[in-house]
């Protein structure tokens, strides 16, 4: 007996949302969407019943991309899914699942189910040491006092809330997937990054914040209420790199906004036509950035995974080996977990700026080892996440034959169509992923507003210019309901 066999009982028992029958209507796909928005920024701002004051955020710099709130219901964020999903990609691409998700319909429930058990176990491996380990959720001393158990029993109390939520986010992410537009972890990127950018340009000091927003900071210079030193002297530096209201910061924002609408729009288009319906005709697009930046967030969730276990070790560990870190506050600044750390500011590589400590070789070192985790690594996940989600030559051959579409010239036959999809799917696939980890890296290397960071400034811009474009063909469905028939959309 396989392990598909021995598991299939609870896999196919684990919870799951509906799937909509037939056609969902454009405006209700909104009203899900919007509903699990509001949704989603209520539960980040539910702070835990229990939750004593100190500690600190164990996710640190990653917060941005993994979203969820320090403190909050939703304090481990989408990283569950995450790292469920790269354990799922690696188990895929070394085929160790045997799992035919494209033609056998068990196989897609077990997977579906596999995913869901993996997500439920990550939650309790990352929630349990977030309550019972390194105190960054420290139980609330009143409460202890006031309830059998104390510390202990208060400390279980937080872990069944943050699990709650992990539950929550996995179900609401399933809901947008299959009755709203786009998918929920892409969803609540471009929310908390949107909320930390426009936090970044607007934020003022008086409304109870301690930073300023970059066009507050530069109209209190413009009249003289921050000083910045002469031009040609410290200001210079000052005006330019600045984390709050560093001109860089601002081309840098820009910057990747321009190139990732570039890159989105650079494509190598198939053209195609369909065999039931004579004269229709389409193209099938093969976008520099084939499979999305989405895989990046696999290569920052399993960094942040990295500097997840140094924190708690550190936390743990009364006298850890040098070799291994030496932290201060909450960053590491030598040993391996340092040279892991990815770059996330000027301050980190900069060392003229006077913000790091580190000697320049410690720092190229660094520097080298984050481009190259992210270069390699970026294009490693985007092979295996083209492979799990049939978008490889092979799926998506099938699909359009499927369709009833074919290649003009080419017999309608999907190992024909197979063929001609292998000559650009593959390359584009690693070089895509390759430059999308170079430019997170450079962002991150010159800084963001709002310090969000370059890889979630790049998934927001590329998830909101996917959206963009599905909401464009639904509501081309929507005004031409015989093409849903045609593309096979009912």
């Amino acid at each position: 007996m396989g392990w598909k066999e021995t598991a299939e009982p609870v896999l196919t028992r684990m919870p799951t949302v509906r799937r909509p029958e037939g056609h969902v209507p454009f405006k209700r796909k909104l009203a899900w969407t919007g509903g699990v928005l509001v949704l989603y920024f209520f539960l980040t701002n539910v702070f835990l019943f229990g939750l004593g004051s100190g500690g600190g955020d164990i996710f640190g710099r990653f917060r941005s991309i993994l979203a969820g709130g320090q403190g909050t219901i939703m304090q481990l964020g989408i990283g569950p899914i995450v790292t469920a999903s790269i354990v799922l990609q690696l188990l895929g691409g070394a085929d160790l699942l045997g799992l035919d998700t494209q033609n056998n319909p068990r196989d897609q429930v077990l997977y579906q189910g596999l995913q869901k058990f993996l997500v439920i176990v990550m939650c309790i491996l990352t929630g349990f040491p977030m309550v019972f380990a390194g105190e960054f959720l420290p139980a609330d001393p009143a409460l202890a006092a006031a309830i059998p158990g104390g510390v202990l029993a208060v400390k279980w109390i937080l872990f069944a809330q943050i699990f709650a939520g992990g539950m929550l986010i996995l179900y609401m992410d399933e809901i947008v997937s299959k009755w709203g537009v786009g998918s929920g972890v892409g969803l609540f990127i471009i929310a908390g990054v949107s909320q930390s950018l426009i936090g970044g340009f607007f934020t003022i000091p008086q409304l109870g914040s301690e930073q300023i927003g970059f066009l507050p900071a530069w109209i209190a210079i413009a009249l003289g209420e921050i000083q910045i030193g002469p031009l040609f002297g410290g200001g210079f530096q000052q005006a330019l790199f600045n984390s709050q209201y560093g001109l860089l910061s601002l081309f840098t924002t820009v910057l990747i906004f321009v190139v990732v609408v570039y890159a989105e729009s650079v494509r190598v288009e198939i053209p195609l036509s369909n065999s039931r319906v004579k004269g229709a005709r389409g193209r099938f697009p093969v976008k520099l950035i084939y499979a999305s930046v989405l895989p990046m967030i696999l290569v920052r969730a399993l960094q942040a995974n990295i500097q997840f276990l140094g924190r708690i070790l550190n936390a743990q560990m009364a006298n850890m080996p040098s070799w291994l870190g030496t932290y201060s506050g909450p960053d590491p600044v030598g040993g391996l977990f340092y040279f892991m750390a990815p770059i996330q500011s000027p301050g980190d590589w900069m060392w003229w700026l006077g913000q790091t400590t580190a000697e320049p070789w410690m720092i190229a070192l660094r520097v080298f080892i984050d481009l190259f985790f992210m270069v390699v690594g970026g294009a490693i996940f985007a092979i295996f996440w083209v492979e799990t989600t049939d978008m490889g030559p092979e799926a998506t051959a099938q699909q359009i034959h499927g369709s009833g579409m074919q290649i003009p010239g080419f017999r309608q036959n999907p190992g024909v169509i197979e063929k001609v999809l292998e000559r650009y799917i593959p390359q584009v696939t690693v070089i895509g992923g390759a430059l999308v980890g170079l430019l997170a890296v450079a962002a991150n290397m010159l800084g963001t507003i709002g310090n969000v960071g370059g890889t979630g400034l790049l998934l927001t811009v590329s998830i909101t210019y996917k959206i963009y474009e599905e909401i464009a063909e639904e509501q081309l469905m929507e005004m031409h309901p015989m093409m849903r028939q045609v593309f096979g959309n009912d």
